[in-house]
């Protein structure tokens, strides 16, 4: 899928001119291209949501996309909270969405 990809950009050159790299999230196959993010490959395919928040259980996507928000956090492999606008992704990468985690105590509650 190019549709909602930039296919000639000034710094990463022609799209079709760059690697393709195969990986998935959650079980699903995508194709990004080398040079791009998590964030990126999976916003270019039509991706908006990478986790559930750890006390809602809300939806959650991109936010800041530079690294300083956390919104975007998944598991890449068995290693959690990666941030994916910061990591590029790689041929073969097993990415899968931050799951809902059990908050443990709340706000006014005693051991």
């Amino acid at each position: 899928m190019t549709n909602s990809r930039i296919v000639h950009h000034p710094i990463l050159g022609r799209l079709q001119e760059r690697g393709k790299i195969h990986f998935t999230f959650d079980d699903n196959e995508y194709i990004g291209y080398e040079g791009e993010t998590i964030a990126a490959a999976m916003l270019a395919n039509g991706e908006r949501v990478l986790r559930s928040h750890e006390e809602s259980g809300n939806l959650r996507g991109f936010y800041c996309n530079i690294g300083h928000c956390m919104e975007c956090r998944v598991t890449v492999g068995n290693q959690k909270t990666v941030r994916a606008c910061l990591s590029l992704i790689e041929e073969g990468m097993i990415v899968n969405s931050g799951k809902k985690l059990p908050t443990p105590f709340k706000k006014g509650e005693t051991l």
